[in-house]
């Protein structure tokens, strides 16, 4: 016997199927309310289950005895009803079959026993238990229950036999028979009731009547009504059928169903669904434009056959322009003083970004109408990018939104896809928007400089527009098909490189540079921030642990090698963890870390605290480089050796603009030979090898010029070099030195690795201003304009041999 699903409702008589058999009924039993149909005894039906708590009164069921109470909720609307929610009378059910279906959902085949009415509700979660009282089925004789039951079976057959089926659903040949033998009076009411078209509330109170016979008079009354509207709808199909041809059927049947309706004074859950739907559209304040669109898909939507496959497509659609946050804003915290005071809280130093944010405050403080910035955070990992945008939203009071970008190859994942696809969405940022719920979030695309592309398109292309202060008013979704204004949105970006960044795309963008740490702003850092958030994480408090600072500049020296903090938070919380275990195992006494006992707990350094030369060495300069990962300090090396035709091997994984660096810083020192002191001809008899160490890492850029040279020059004239001098600057064939970038994280590198005097380009002069002003007093400077003045300073007078 195969079973239908919940909407055709095809309930199969109990007496076809099982009778007679006795039942022991529970007194205690779950209840499980049900929404917009009342069902009774006697027949076999499917039903759905989706909601948690009905899910487990069916585990509770199966787990006992296999029966539940089967009750009508009064608002169908209601997702989570209380006791108050659900009508007192239902039905007890036996549990026949169970389904589980992969979506989550539950379909179980019920057969009604007998009416009960709940007396008392004895649990309601995680689901609801009541105490119920069966209703008693007594046997009734006399003409007046003859009469009535006659009537009620001709009635109904009349119905059926008019129509082929009853509601616009065939009547099983089985239903009518069955119908026609029965002689018992309830079993007659429930046999029928549940095929009648009647509202949620009629249906209950023929349930819950007692009187047997009253509940025949109903019963008959309600289908004398019924044939009626038959009658009624004769005439009006009669009537549509001469106005209309045979192409508008749909069209007839429709206005068929209204009629009945009308004359019912009934409204179907079709129609209901369509209001819902308009008041949605109305309450959404969507720009004339959209509204117009969405109502035209709603007409589409009202036209169409209720299981028609579009109609999913067209209710997700329009559930997606309700739900987007047209006109709902959050105001922002214009309070600059508590605005910055969040900023401090959270982060240390930045002081460039937040002095941005308070800038944009001002403004918006000023005037109301002021586009969302679009900023983009570059610097090495580690210095806070991501975590800064979550501090800027907590200080502004917006809502926050991020979502990475790092291997994002599909146009799509932007732009969303088009309609005609299966399993359609809109793109990550009208996702974005819709779960911050307001149309002005703080929305962060992270790691931008890891962008990809392939045959599916350029995510990076599909940007443009959104990050485009004149263009992303109207922002246009593939799925939409409307335009979004973005430009209340703040759009904050964060990246590594600049370099691997489309040109286009970094136009639109206001840069924010982000440099390494200095030593003693880690220092800081750790003590405000990481130390107590890994006691936190780990259990502790600072009466169990403490770290003293020598013992954090020791981790930040020997330990980490970083423009950022990552590596640092790491070895404290390994600190912690070994801590938790000692105090895990019994210990009670504080422990004090000091700079001598941070081996104790993460062994041996793994780094040197600066890696200057130790001694004044003839052929080895140090030299300053800029990575991802910030500022660096490298030794280059120079060998000269005898061989009968001069040559120029450069090793150590370098680039080609590297490889002409060594090339032209070559040709300027054989240029200088005779004031140098040596033979101008010593190349045509000499090999020169020049090597940059860590040759597993790849190494590029014009700006080794000035290094090389002087790793040339003191290795043909034997004359040492400065230990304590570092340099960066690009070199030309006439030895003038040319600027540079990544000048405050180069000097920052330099200050790291002990090294307090440094050789730059002099046009890099307006770049010191950025290098923190302690930093500064520190350092030493020399600003060159040509190689020679290079040489002078970082070569000592005398040759060694």
């Amino acid at each position: 016997m195969s079973y239908h699903d919940r909407e055709t409702q095809d309930n199969i008589p109990v007496s076809e199927i099982e009778s007679g058999i006795p039942r022991k009924l529970p007194r205690v039993i779950p209840v499980l309310p049900v929404r917009d149909t009342v069902y009774y005894p006697n027949m076999l039906f499917p039903l759905f289950l989706g909601r948690e708590k009905s899910i487990r009164a069916l585990d509770e069921a199966l787990e006992k005895h296999r029966y539940l109470l089967l009750v009508a909720q009064k608002d169908i609307s209601v997702e989570d009803p209380t006791p108050e929610d659900i009508y007192e009378v239902g039905i007890v059910v036996e549990i026949m079959q169970v389904l589980r279906v992969p979506d989550g959902t539950v379909r179980v085949t019920l057969e009604g026993i007998r009416r009960a009415r709940i007396t008392k509700y004895l649990s309601t979660d995680p689901f609801f238990k009541a105490r119920i009282k069966l209703y008693d089925s007594k046997p009734i004789a006399g003409n007046q229950a003859e009469a009535l039951m006659r009537s009620v079976t001709s009635v109904f057959d009349q119905i059926v036999q008019n129509q082929g089926g009853y509601n616009g659903r065939p009547i099983p040949p089985e239903l009518l028979m069955s119908v026609a033998s029965l002689d018992d009076p309830e079993k007659l009411v429930d046999t029928i009731m549940p095929h009648l078209p009647l509202k949620t509330e009629i249906k209950q109170e023929v349930l819950e009547m007692v009187d047997v016979v009253k509940r025949l008079e109903m019963l008959n009354a309600l289908l004398e009504k019924e044939m009626e509207v038959l009658d009624i709808q004769r005439n009006i199909r009669s009537r549509v059928e001469k106005e209309m041809g045979d192409t508008q059927r749909e069209y007839i049947l429709r206005e068929q169903l209204k009629a009945i309706q009308q004359e019912l004074g009934e409204r179907d859950g079709r129609a209901s669904e369509m209001d819902e739907f308009k008041a949605k559209i109305t309450a959404a304040k969507m720009p004339v434009d959209v509204e117009e669109k969405a109502v035209k898909e709603l007409e589409r939507l009202d036209r169409m056959p209720y299981a028609a496959p579009e109609g999913v497509v067209v209710r997700n659609y329009l559930d997606w322009l309700i739900s987007m946050p047209w006109e709902i804003k959050s105001e922002d915290t214009l309070d600059i003083g508590e605005a910055l005071k969040s900023l401090n809280d959270d982060h240390f130093g930045l002081d460039t970004v937040k002095e941005r944010i308070i800038e944009f405050l001002s403004v918006r403080k000023l005037t109301n109408e002021m586009k969302g910035p679009i900023l983009c955070f570059v610097g090495p990992p580690g210095v806070g990018k991501t975590s800064l945008g979550k501090s800027i939203a907590k200080a502004m009071g917006r809502k926050f939104f991020r979502f990475s970008l790092g291997g994002i190859r599909d146009e799509a994942e932007i732009r969303g896809h088009r309609r005609t696809y299966v399993g359609a969405l809109p793109g990550r940022i009208v996702q974005g928007v819709k779960q911050a719920g307001t149309k002005n979030p703080v929305f962060m695309l992270d790691e931008i400089d890891k962008i990809g592309a392939d045959f599916r398109g350029d995510p990076s292309s599909a940007l443009l527009e959104a990050l485009d202060p004149e263009q992303n008013n109207s922002f246009s979704d593939h799925y939409l098909e409307a335009p979004f204004n973005l430009r209340d949105v703040m759009f904050i970006t964060t990246a590594n490189v600049l370099e691997t960044i489309p040109p286009p795309l970094r136009d639109r963008m206001e840069i924010i540079r982000f440099s390494g740490y200095i030593e003693d702003e880690k220092v800081q850092i750790c003590k405000q921030y990481l130390i107590p958030k890994q006691l936190r994480e780990n259990g502790l408090n600072s009466n169990i642990l403490s770290i003293q600072e020598p013992a954090i500049r020791l981790l930040i020296r020997e330990y980490t090698r970083e423009a950022g903090v990552r590596g640092v938070e790491r070895a404290i919380g390994k600190i912690c963890r070994k801590i938790a275990k000692e105090v895990a195992t019994g210990k009670t006494r504080k422990t004090i870390i000091r700079d001598k006992d941070v081996n104790v707990y993460l062994g041996a350094g793994r780094y040197h605290f600066g890696r200057a030369e130790e001694k004044d060495e003839v052929a080895a300069v140090t030299g300053l480089v800029y990575t991802e990962v910030g500022g660096d300090v490298v030794s280059i090396e120079a060998v000269m050796m005898r061989a009968s035709k001069g040559s120029l091997m450069l090793t150590g994984q370098l680039g080609d603009v590297m490889k002409e660096s060594g090339q032209a810083a070559l040709t300027y020192v054989r240029s200088r030979a005779r004031k140098l002191g040596v033979d101008e001809d010593f190349f045509s008899h000499s090999d020169i090898h020049i090597h940059v160490p860590e040759g597993a890492v790849p190494k590029d850029g014009p700006s080794a010029g000035i290094t090389i040279a002087t790793a040339i020059a003191s290795a043909i004239t034997r004359r040492p070099v400065r230990k304590d001098v570092a340099m960066t600057g690009e070199i030309t064939l006439r030895g003038k030195v040319l600027p540079i970038g990544g000048v405050k994280e180069k000097v920052l590198a330099a200050h790291r690795a002990g090294i307090r005097t440094v050789i730059l380009p002099r046009e890099n002069k307006n770049d010191l201003q950025d290098i923190p002003e302690n930093v500064r007093a520190e350092m030493t400077f020399h600003l060159v304009a040509h190689a020679d003045e290079v040489l002078d300073i970082a070569l000592l007078k005398d040759a060694v041999k």
